[in-house]
């Protein structure tokens, strides 16, 4: 039987958010590490905050791959919180990581259901 374990971002400390400081893919914000292999997965919650009270901000959310098709990518206006990743689950070691088109105004925040077989 399968277990389901809430845990904690792996890039976040304690659970707090994690400020979205890179305005490119190169230098992305590591978010959260996948567990390896394909018969546990982490079903992946993310929201993201923008903290500005005037700016609008594109925010890119990639998993694993800098490829557009493969992320999602979202706007942000201003004192704006919203879901990103609603329950997405994935395997294989994934890096997720994310970017803004404006440094230091989008905090991500959430959590991961770890479902061991």
């Amino acid at each position: 039987m399968a277990t389901m374990t809430k845990v904690i971002l792996s890039h976040s400390t304690n659970g707090l958010p994690i400020s979205v400081t890179g305005a490119n893919s190169g230098a992305a914000v590591d978010i959260h590490d996948v567990g390896s292999g394909t018969s546990n997965m982490d079903e992946v919650w993310l929201w993201a905050t923008n903290v500005s009270t005037t700016t609008t901000a594109r925010l890119v959310i990639e998993f694993g791959s800098a490829d557009e098709d493969q992320n999602i990518v979202c706007m942000l206006n201003p004192s704006e919180t919203v879901a990103v990743v609603p329950g997405i689950p994935l395997c294989n070691s994934k890096e997720i990581e994310a970017f803004a088109s404006v440094a230091d105004i989008i905090n991500i925040f959430g959590y991961v259901n770890r479902i061991t077989a």
